[in-house]
């Protein structure tokens, strides 16, 4: 045995020598040291042996199997290098061009303007809600108190899975599933995707909003006005003013459109502000005490506001961007910028 364990590395030294090519070395090793090769044969005869001799033998074949190992590896480096010199020798490498740069990753404006009116909040005692994008027409629609025939529905082009199941028009919803689960006082803000079929220079099919809600005791008009003042201070800076105009929404009663001073202008009137002076950023109101029927609380000892926004619109006003479109073409150039 210990013959054929010689006789073995003989055998195998001359092959290793006389291959070249990587793939047939590869082959060989297997054929001679893998799990059914020739060096695992002559080993499982090594119970037929007599106690003394076995161990010599094992050891022997323990040493000739290193040995291997170590030629082939060798080969293979060898045989490696051989072929990446010969690639090299055949293709032209212009080492005077400048390497490639490696960007950084950063985060999308958007996101950072989401991330940055979540501060603003949450500084003024706001938590964050999140709730689903696909969202049921109950909660989207009915719980909000605009029913099936009711028009504002036609101001909101919606996208259906279903007679019941559609897209998500706003994050409103996330107010009445938080209001669901929890009992005044709620004091929420809620940020997320939104779809509508509108595509413009100033609409997107989809888009960001962020809405808050405060529910609680003694809420009035006067509360609605301050956190509002708060967060235009606070993001937009001190100098800005702003004004609320009566609107309607079905969901809020009495209702306002939120204008803060162009940021463009100042206030004198430019073409972004059609002269005005004035730009609308949000709508808001007290929460209409239909609403609270859909989620048990008391109309007579509770009341709240609510209000709304853009994140696009948002980042739009403060960083001076003209179209909603930018926001989502993936140009890097645009997105580098911020």
């Amino acid at each position: 045995m210990k013959q054929q364990l010689e006789n073995l590395r003989s055998k195998a030294a001359e092959l290793i020598s006389d291959t070249k090519d990587q793939r047939i070395l590869s082959e060989i090793r297997t054929r001679l040291l893998g799990r059914k090769g020739e060096l695992t044969s002559i080993l499982r005869s090594l119970k037929d042996l007599a106690p003394d001799e076995r161990g010599q033998v094992g050891q022997l074949a323990n040493k000739i199997k290193a040995e291997l190992e170590t030629l082939f590896d060798r080969a293979e480096t060898a045989l490696q290098q051989k072929a990446e010199s010969a690639k090299l020798a055949t293709e032209f490498v212009d080492i005077t061009l400048p390497g490639r740069r490696f960007i950084p990753g950063r985060t999308h404006i958007l996101n950072r303007v989401a991330d940055e009116l979540i501060e603003v909040f949450a500084g003024l005692g706001f938590q964050l809600a999140e709730g689903p994008e696909v969202e049921l027409d109950y909660y989207n629609f009915e719980a909000l108190n605009i029913p099936r025939d009711h028009p504002a529905r036609d101001m909101q082009d919606t996208f259906y899975f279903s007679d019941n199941v559609v897209l998500r028009t706003h994050t409103s919803p996330v107010q009445i599933r938080t209001m669901e689960k929890q009992k005044p006082p709620v004091r929420v803000i809620c940020p997320g995707k939104v779809y509508r079929r509108d595509a413009d220079i100033t609409h997107s099919p989809m888009f960001m909003q962020i809405e808050g809600l405060w529910v609680d005791k003694g809420i009035s008009l006067s509360d609605l006005k301050g956190v509002l003042t708060e967060f235009v201070h606070v993001y937009f800076g001190k100098g800005i003013g702003l004004r609320f105009r009566p609107s309607f929404f079905p969901f809020t009663e009495p209702s306002a459109e939120v204008d803060i001073q162009c940021v463009i202008c100042g206030g004198s009137g430019c073409r972004t502000c059609s002269q005005t002076g004035w730009l609308e950023i949000l709508g808001s109101g007290m929460v209409d005490p239909e609403l609270y029927k859909f989620v048990n609380y008391d109309a007579d000892i509770y009341t709240g506001f609510a209000f709304g926004m853009g994140i696009e619109r948002v980042a739009m006003l403060k960083y001076g961007i003209p179209d909603i479109r930018t926001f989502y073409d993936n140009d890097m150039r645009f997105l580098t910028q911020f």
